[in-house]
């Protein structure tokens, strides 16, 4: 059996390929990939700025499918739920060993022996792809009845960011006054979970119009234009969370200029949560005593654990109806268009892009 994939052959070039499809694992599960979100990440790893991969790779961490066979002894998600060949589920796309410090006494994640890419011959749990093969040990979780994968789809990986991230550095508080730097899918993430939380207001700092007004539609009380200078963005902010300013900056933008902004933008005694920073390596400067005048924390989040996943599913599927997630799904591509829609994810010209695999 054999399925199409995109493949990163080397940094800047992707190719479709024919794949070998292997038959599951005992303990593991064959996906048909219905979705496989374009993130981020993925553009910064096609670049080479998040380094060197191990070529070749199948690209795609954000995968929604249906199960097409189950490994021997393998009745249930990771969950508990029962599965069977046609249900619908979303994986933590992170090979966890299980038997290591971090698996065991942290219980955190990525662990010391994490496999995040598999060679493009081997079975692959990447989502570029017709096909998903999930090893034993990697979580997967059956959607809720009811659910529309594309609104799980919608923010992909980037919800589990957003709930780890509060994990991490601590929730949001009744009444917080929240800034959220960027408004791709993290921020929008971010947006939508900070007005659950009880947030007293959203400000969302971006350029694309569309991207701002699906912020304002998950939850965001005020927008402010990146085209504005730094000066005219902080007076902006202030304006709307008054003189004590933000409590809770989320850095969304994937930008390393807005790292030293968001320092400066956070209110005494708050919060500056990094979750947009992954790929982009460098250095920002910024003044320490800024941090202890100001009484502030910094934190940051990064690789979801399993649990992230299922509350994101959960949560998606409860709000599916009272937001519009499915809506944040602006491009669909098929695999052989798989640069453009990264390149669209780039340049921010797409609110949220989607890989379907059997798109022609």
């Amino acid at each position: 059996m054999k399925g199409k994939a995109s493949v990163l052959v080397e940094t800047g070039r992707v190719e479709t390929w024919d794949v070998d499809i292997a038959p599951p694992e005992p303990g593991g599960a064959l996906v048909r990939t219905v979705l496989g979100g374009v993130c981020g990440s993925d553009v910064h790893i096609v670049s080479g700025e998040a380094g060197e991969m191990p070529f070749p790779i199948i690209l795609g961490h954000e995968g929604v499918g249906q199960i097409e066979a189950l490994g021997a002894g393998t009745e249930t998600d990771y969950a508990g739920v029962p599965v069977k060949p046609g249900d619908h589920v979303v994986w933590a796309p992170i090979a966890l060993c299980g038997r290591c410090y971090s698996c065991t006494v942290l219980q955190q994640t990525p662990c010391e022996n994490t496999t995040f890419f598999e060679h493009a011959n081997r079975p692959n749990w990447g989502s570029y792809a017709q096909y998903s093969w999930l090893p034993r040990g990697m979580a997967f979780y059956r959607l809720p009845d009811g659910a529309d994968p594309t609104a799980i789809a919608a923010l992909g990986c980037a919800l589990p960011t957003v709930l780890r991230g509060f994990d991490r550095c601590g929730p949001v508080q009744l009444n917080d006054a929240v800034l959220v730097q960027g408004a791709g899918p993290v921020g929008l993430s971010a947006v939508l979970v900070a007005a659950q939380m009880g947030a007293r207001c959203i400000v969302v700092i971006d350029k694309a119009p569309a991207r701002l007004e699906a912020a304002r539609k998950l939850g965001a009380t005020a927008t402010v234009s990146l085209d504005l200078s730094p000066e005219e963005r902080k007076r902006a902010v202030y304006e709307i969370t008054g003189p004590t300013g933000p409590d809770v900056v989320i850095e969304a933008a994937g930008v390393l200029a807005a790292f030293p902004e968001g320092v400066d933008l956070t209110g005494p005694h708050g919060r500056y949560i990094i979750l947009g920073l992954w790929g982009a390596i460098g250095t920002q400067a910024i003044s320490p005593r800024d941090l202890t005048i100001k009484n502030l924390s910094i934190g940051g989040a990064s690789f979801p654990a399993p649990r992230n996943y299922y509350h994101a599913m959960h949560l998606a599927a409860r709000l599916q109806d009272k937001v519009p997630l499915a809506e944040l799904v602006s491009h669909r591509f098929s695999l052989d268009s798989a640069t453009d829609a990264l390149e669209v994810t780039r340049t921010g010209v797409a609110t949220k892009a989607v890989i379907d695999p059997f798109l022609t």
